[in-house]
């Protein structure tokens, strides 16, 4: 990869915003970029995503336009489908959702009527806004009931899932979240939603990257559907992808003609269809020709490999931080990201925790624990993952000196010249590793 990133048009554009970019450039090369779900893409890309296809206009899909000029664009989007059913072993693809929130909204408005019962985890626990939490769309156009992980162990508790599911008897039932550090079973959340007649969903946003690296198990083939940012772990471009079954096996077709009854069942054609046009209009094409990218490079060796040392980072930065007397959620990690408990040091300190990491050039996220004494703007937890630094090259002895300076931190938030030192000798080991 090219050491220097380069936008002289921007620069001759506009000055300010050239200027800023430059700022940005540096400030990802000169830290430790440990926000779970951020990732640094390709430079390939890189220069799709900024490529001349945003000039397309492409309402509609591949050979069922509503414009003229698409025999280009189309292409792009069939090879996008066909990797993306391919890298994740699905039946059905789609690859024109924005973002992940979009994505999720688009599974709901095709499942589901409005006032329909979802369960997902509660947002404090470490779910997703969109999984039924009480501000979100969610909860206010569909019944949430959430889930919530073990008091004691932090972890999920699959007969008290159960249990709420045969009480409330929801429609769908979501698992996959943003701050579990463990694996997720998804079949036995399947199993659950066939007992009560739901249907199962799997948002695999921040571990898609893992799952098709064979690091995590997978919720393909048997979950009915499957959503993912394709950013993150997966390392593409921001946007999102549903997966999902062709068929949909809890429609109603009770007194419908064949036809009717046809299209009832087709959960694919559910899918496009709540996606464009119930949702969206036009298509990001030059993403689209990114995601394409983004599944060709997770098909290769050497992502496989990637996924693996995601992994590997974590549990010896968990080992790590845990050796000097860190907290951590669960006791440990199983997949890219680890959330540290603050609470023995002091209540609500996630925010001035995760400030003085950044001084100390270590960028982190304040987080919400499971049952957090604190409140959501005052947090308790500190959100931290490896996918950023396995990109860049590094491996189990930068975990260990990472995981001490981590240490050396929250146990002195408040000493700015400690800050200042772990500063420098962050960007000493950002010099030894690549950035475009």
């Amino acid at each position: 990869m090219s050491e220097n990133i380069t936008y002289e048009s921007i620069a001759k554009c506009d000055s300010e915003i050239y200027q800023l970019i430059q700022s940005e450039v540096e400030r990802q090369k000169s830290v430790l970029n440990m926000i779970p779900s951020e990732n640094y893409v390709s430079k390939a890309i890189l220069e799709a995503t900024g490529s001349l296809l945003t000039n397309k206009y492409a309402e509609g899909y591949p050979r069922k336009r509503y414009y003229q000029g698409m025999a280009n664009v189309d292409e792009i989007e069939t090879i996008a489908i066909e990797r993306a059913k391919k890298l994740f072993g699905a039946e059905h693809a789609n690859v024109q959702p924005y973002s992940g929130s979009p994505a999720n909204a688009a599974i709901y408005y095709a499942l589901l009527k409005p006032g329909d019962k979802i369960m997902g985890m509660r947002l404090d626990m470490g779910g997703h806004l969109t999984h039924g939490h009480t501000v979100n769309f969610s909860a206010k156009f569909y019944k949430s009931y959430p889930y919530v992980v073990d008091k004691e162990t932090g972890m999920l508790n699959m007969d008290e899932i159960r249990k709420l599911a045969i009480k409330e008897k929801p429609k769908l039932i979501i698992s996959g979240y943003t701050a579990y550090p463990r694996t997720i079973p998804f079949k036995e959340f399947h199993e659950i939603a066939l007992e009560v007649g739901a249907y199962s969903m799997a948002d695999i946003s921040h571990i898609a990257g893992l799952i098709v690296g064979g690091a995590h198990p997978s919720p393909l083939p048997f979950t009915d559907v499957v959503m993912t940012t394709t950013h993150k772990t997966l390392r593409g471009p921001r946007g999102a992808l549903i997966l999902c079954k062709k068929e949909d096996r809890l429609a109603n077709v009770e007194g419908l003609d064949e036809k009717q009854a046809k299209r009832e069942k087709n959960l694919a054609l559910k899918i496009d269809r709540a996606v464009f046009p119930g949702l969206q209009g036009g298509p990001h094409q030059h993403v689209i020709a990114a995601k394409a990218i983004a599944f060709s490079e997770a098909m290769k060796p050497e992502f496989k490999e990637y996924a693996h040392q995601i992994v590997k980072n974590a549990k010896v930065l968990a080992e790590t931080l845990m050796d000097n007397g860190i907290k951590l959620v669960t006791g440990g990690t199983d997949n890219h990201l680890i959330l540290i408990d603050l609470t023995p040091i002091e209540i609500g300190i996630g925010k001035q925790v995760a400030v003085a990491l950044e001084n100390a050039g270590i960028v982190t996220n304040m987080n919400t624990i499971p049952y957090d004494p604190s409140t959501p703007f005052k947090p308790s937890g500190l959100r931290i993952g490896t996918p950023v630094l396995t990109t860049r090259g590094m491996k189990e002895e930068e975990m260990k000196i990472i995981g001490e300076w981590i240490s050396q931190i929250i146990n002195d938030y408040e000493n700015e010249e400690l800050q200042k030192k772990i500063k420098q000798e962050v960007k000493e080991l950002c010099e030894k590793f690549k950035f475009y």
